[in-house]
């Protein structure tokens, strides 16, 4: 049994020792590093945590409250690009794997997500080595637009990265009013 709600600032000093573990185990799976992460003090920790509809990281508790695993979701800012949302951070704990929590992380985020006004689809990017997670992903009708090679490079060698989305189909205007694309420079 696991509860799903999202992490406040007052609870950083919990969050941040799974972030980092994330970081320090899967260096390849993270565009943040360990190294820099753990030099950053708790206050910045705090700022960098919010729980707008638009931007929060939700948390997957147990019963007993130890926070088993994290999924972040940040609406893109901008007027052009508010139809698009991306989640990053995405980690659960080894010792809570394999019991669907990462489905029902991203299954919520995906339900909030369709609450938000605008919101027509969700992006995110996996390494290309990390199947399950793809697998996951896929299953919830992500699909891939792009491979970035060399996404990331840790201890000299480089991994190539899954740009995913997802489109809520019933919000998508691809009727008569579809835009053209090109045009005058």
């Amino acid at each position: 049994m696991f509860i799903l709600r999202n992490i406040r600032r007052d609870e950083a000093e919990q969050y941040w020792p799974l972030r980092l573990e994330a970081l320090k185990n899967h260096p390849e799976a993270f565009g943040a590093s360990f190294e820099m992460s753990i030099q950053l003090p708790m206050s910045e920790v705090q700022e960098r945590i919010h729980t707008e509809p638009d931007d929060y990281i939700l948390g997957a508790y147990t019963e007993e409250g130890i926070l088993a695993g994290t999924m972040g979701f940040k609406r893109e800012h901008g007027i052009k690009l508010r139809h698009k949302g991306y989640i990053w951070g995405v980690y659960v704990s080894p010792s809570y794997r394999g019991c669907g929590l990462a489905s029902r992380l991203l299954r919520e985020v995906l339900d909030r997500g369709r609450d938000l006004e605008g919101i027509e689809q969700i992006n995110l990017s996996v390494v290309t080595t990390n199947q399950s997670a793809r697998r996951l992903y896929e299953h919830y009708g992500f699909e891939v637009y792009g491979i970035e090679l060399k996404a990331l490079v840790v201890q000299g060698k480089g991994y190539d990265e899954a740009h995913m989305t997802y489109f809520y189909a019933e919000r998508l205007n691809l009727g008569d009013e579809q835009v053209e694309t090109g045009g005058d420079i």
